[in-house]
């Protein structure tokens, strides 16, 4: 059986008249009553019971009718679908960031992709930098909100700059009140600080961030004493809370409230760090290329 036969049935068990059905139709009777034959001869049983005067439905008749309808409509509704999936308005993104996204530009970017295709599922995945670009060579997720390697990414990443920001200090509340640390107008002052344990990324996981971080204290002619390495930026700031040292995070992180832990500008200059997206640069998906349109939409209005 094909569509067409389908189409045949549908319309004689609603007319229940061949003629009007072939009318409907646009085509002549006979051609009509030896499709629905041909039909009742691969089915093995009859789908109407016809005399001179009337038709109507059998018992199986009426009960395939049931299954039939809905089955042509769903191929009816797969020209409409094939259309959405080419705008890119329906189908499916994985999307992986670093963990201080979440506090910056992660939670404007899903609220406004949610809205521009609300039928689009998206999955989210916290990752880190070096996690990212493997998946992405590998094809598991689709783009990727992380922080460059200096070393460049691979061949075939592109990437494009969202955020820009600067560190400050995530310090224990407690040493802004017992005098270990300077303090100019709530700005972290002086080199002190930078003799007080280090909380930090492991340099596999963020290149550019551990080096960033270190790069600072060298310039300024000091060795950090690192304390402990954390791969989560919820972590290091749990670190903080518990005394165990202080850390340089992006500014964003500030949004990350937590009892105990303090956050400082740095009044000296501070580094800055760049969060950007990444994709395939052959990956064509127009689910992709919507995401990409609103990262950088996002990021127009302070400039990457």
């Amino acid at each position: 059986m094909d569509l067409r036969q389908l189409n045949h049935f549908i319309a004689v068990a609603e007319e229940l008249h061949f003629g009007r059905a072939a009318e409907r139709l646009g085509m002549t009777q006979p051609p009509l009553s030896q499709s629905i034959m041909a039909l009742e001869r691969e089915l093995g049983a009859p789908l109407f019971a016809r005399t001179k005067r009337n038709v109507a439905l059998t018992s199986f008749g009426q009960q395939w009718l049931e299954h039939v309808r809905p089955a042509v409509g769903a191929v009816a509704d797969l020209q409409a679908m094939a259309e959405r999936l080419r705008e890119g308005t329906v189908g499916r993104l994985a999307l992986s960031f670093v963990s201080s996204a979440d506090y910056s530009i992660l939670p404007a970017l899903v609220r406004r992709y949610s809205t521009a295709v609300p039928d689009v599922e998206m999955t989210l995945a916290e990752a880190t930098s070096d996690v990212q670009i493997e998946a992405l060579v590998e094809g598991r997720i689709d783009a990727g909100i992380l922080i460059p390697p200096e070393s460049g990414l691979p061949a075939a990443i592109e990437y494009r700059p969202l955020l820009r920001e600067p560190l400050v200090a995530a310090v224990p509340e407690g040493w802004t009140q017992d005098g270990r640390l300077q303090l100019d107008q709530d700005r972290l002052a002086g080199e002190g600080w930078m003799d007080q344990p280090l909380l930090l990324f492991p340099r596999h996981v963020s290149p550019t961030f551990h080096d960033l971080v270190l790069d600072h204290y060298r310039a300024k002619g000091h060795h950090p004493s690192i304390r402990q390495r954390a791969i989560q930026m919820q972590t290091i700031i749990s670190l903080v809370s518990a005394e165990m040292g202080l850390a340089l995070v992006p500014a964003s992180l500030q949004n990350l409230a937590r009892t105990g832990v303090r956050y400082l500008p740095l009044a000296d200059g501070a580094p800055v760090l760049e969060t950007g997206l990444a994709w395939r640069r052959t990956d064509e998906a127009p689910t992709l290329r919507a995401l990409i349109r609103i990262a950088l939409q996002l990021a127009e209005p302070s400039g990457p």
